[in-house]
């Protein structure tokens, strides 16, 4: 049993390498040479290295992955890419008769399968195994089963957080036959969604939080666990050591999560990364938040292009199924969206663009589509030269229909669920809810679109949660009023119960202040507010602003107060509500346990953008609602 050398401090606890010593990954070493926070580049660069065995795994191969670590390569890469690589076939190791983590046709990502049959291990027993994987349990044992029975020549083991010591001896005690090359670990456990959106796609994890602090809390360790090493493989591919921790007060989870992070960060040396110079030797903070203090945002429908396409119609690992829309071919039932580079430059540039931004986005890219086609057509080749040129571009232009025939599918598609479920009156009702205070108004308006057969039954529920959230301690309660109503408008009782249940998990009595305002303003709120009611609204349905966005600005400012978000100290063993002397952060890395939104991830984005050069963020949580 073969690894690599031990860890020098920037990188892994088995094995790891600089990009430097392999000058065959030019991605790997532009990104060691950047110092910009970039979830997508740490992806890109650890995938880069990962292909060619780190520099010690030539000719061809083959890619074993499991179902988390698929996710994490189906983000930043297709199977075309991969497979231009030396790589024969992309398999699953725990289910091996699928045919690879990425296998949609569309863009040429069609693969390989592998199949454990004779048959099969006899076409690929030369070959070597590049495996990159979960460092859990079960996925140690089907290394076990791979080993005790080898299919390839030659395996180097790719782990994507910390391996235990424990699982590192039970690989060495089962590789009689030497077949391990390397172990190493590349700190890729999570989806880089954006450049400064990251997500551990984790579900569920609102009970999770609910129930801190209970005896059910131990039903949810696993979860938790998941949580606690997707953090840690962020700060690990960020080569960042934390100047401070900060939760949010009201969440236990976050102050739990805090309080492990910083004992990970003070146990283990591979958290002690050098000191640099420039932005590397800066201060960045980890700011650690839930969900519950604002549940008002994942309520309200979204008006960017990356969001309305999730929310609309689902966009899952870059991927959004369009089978089923009318008038759709066949070769765009599937299609990819993803802000990686080199892969839908129109989808990077205009992922937040609003709907009306995006309509006039997508007639321009139609027309400069026309106008090259009309350029290149075959009726316009007059000579050998002009045939070599339109067979040059025939690819790009090729290429570039792919991309207008998609992009004008999905608009379309948009636009017409957005006249046939109501959505924008629903939304500006949805804002009005959230940003204004009329409960009489409210309540009228709210009672005509629950009788109303045009507004949909999910949008019905959203605004009966908002509703009750925003008039949760009026003197009038007319929630249980709402929730018969909601009831006659054909919401399922089962569904109006979880008006209580949202009131329980981020009512006043659980959250923290600031999602309608407080009683103390201060001086900055109140202008803003007045600035507010005199220039108004350039777009109603653009009025509301995330609470994030008040946390992030204070934390930028040295403005976040202590009280409702102490340090956690002395390696997580003790808080603090002292901030004063904490440093002004150059870069703050968020963990929303609980999940984030879209239109938050457009708000951070924003915010960089003014301040590029200043402060930088990346925005992170256990999900993408």
């Amino acid at each position: 049993f073969q690894s690599s050398p031990p860890t020098p401090p920037e990188g892994s606890t088995i094995g790891s390498t600089t990009s430097s010593e392999y000058p065959e990954c030019p991605l790997a070493a532009k990104i060691m040479e950047s110092d910009q926070l970039d979830g997508i580049s740490f992806i890109r660069g650890y995938i880069d290295r990962l292909v060619t065995g780190d520099g010690r795994c030539h000719g061809m191969k083959v890619l074993l992955l499991d179902a988390a670590t698929t996710q994490i390569l189906s983000c930043v890469s297709s199977q075309s890419e991969i497979l231009s690589r030396e790589v024969y076939l992309v398999s699953r190791i725990d289910d091996p008769r699928g045919g690879g983590g990425n296998t949609n046709s569309q863009n040429g990502h069609g693969g390989h399968s592998l199949e454990l049959t004779e048959e099969s291990t006899a076409h690929v027993g030369h070959m070597k195994a590049v495996c990159f994987l979960r460092p859990t349990e079960i996925n140690i044992g089907l290394l076990v089963k791979e080993l005790a029975s080898p299919r390839f020549s030659e395996y180097h083991l790719y782990f994507s957080g910390i391996l235990p010591p424990n699982l590192l001896d039970l690989l060495a005690e089962n590789d009689s036959r030497e077949r391990v090359r390397q172990v190493q670990e590349f700190y890729a456990d999570f989806l880089p969604i954006n450049p400064d959106l990251l997500s551990l796609n984790c579900r569920n994890t609102l009970p999770m939080t609910a129930d801190a602090g209970t005896p059910k809390e131990r039903d949810h360790a696993a979860l938790y666990r998941r949580n606690l090493t997707g953090l840690q493989s962020m700060l690990l591919a960020t080569k960042r050591q934390p100047a401070a921790i900060r939760f949010q007060k009201s969440s236990k989870t976050a102050r739990r999560l805090a309080a492990d992070i910083g004992e990970s960060i003070t146990s283990d040396q591979i958290f002690h990364f050098r000191r640099g110079s420039g932005r590397s030797a800066g201060n960045m903070l980890l700011l650690i938040l839930d969900r519950l203090d604002d549940p008002v945002t994942p309520l309200l429908s979204q008006w960017t292009y990356q969001a309305m396409v999730h929310e609309l119609l689902g966009l899952n690992n870059s991927r959004v199924i369009l089978r089923g829309v009318p008038n759709v071919s066949k070769d765009l039932e599937e299609v990819v969206l993803s802000s990686a580079p080199g892969h839908d430059d129109f989808f990077r540039t205009h992922r937040n663009s609003n709907f009306g931004e995006l309509g006039e986005a997508i007639q321009k890219l139609l027309r400069d589509y026309q106008a090259r086609s009309k350029e290149h057509s075959v009726s316009n080749l007059k000579s050998i030269e002009d045939m070599q040129q339109f067979l040059d571009k025939y690819p790009e232009l090729r290429s570039q229909s792919h991309t207008v025939s998609k992009h004008v599918a999905i608009m379309g598609e948009l636009a017409r669920l957005v006249e046939v479920c109501s959505l924008m009156d629903v939304s500006a009702f949805e804002q009005d809810l959230a940003c204004a205070d009329d409960q009489g108004g409210h309540l009228k308006e709210l009672m005509s679109k629950l009788d109303s057969a045009t507004v949909k039954i999910p949008d019905k529920l959203r605004l009966g949660m908002l509703y009750a959230l925003r008039y949760e301690n009026a003197v009038t309660d007319a929630t249980p009023a709402v929730k018969e109503a909601m009831k006659r408008g054909g919401v399922r009782p089962d569904d109006v119960a979880l008006v209580d249940v949202v009131l329980r998990y981020a009512g006043s009595k659980a959250r923290g202040p600031g999602l309608y305002g407080t009683s103390n303003k201060d001086v900055t709120s109140i202008v803003k507010s007045f600035m507010t009611s005199v220039q108004g609204v350039s777009n109603v349905y653009s009025q509301h602003s995330p609470v994030l966005m008040d946390t992030v600005e204070g934390a930028a400012r040295g403005k976040l107060r202590g009280e409702t978000h102490p340090l956690m100290a002395s390696g997580g063993k003790r808080t603090s509500s002292n901030v004063e002397g904490v440093p002004l952060p150059q870069e703050i890395l968020i963990f929303m346990v609980g999940g984030v939104t879209y239109e938050e991830a457009t708000k951070v984005n924003e915010f960089n953008q003014t301040n590029a050069g200043k402060v930088r963020v990346i925005l992170a949580g256990s999900t993408v609602h």
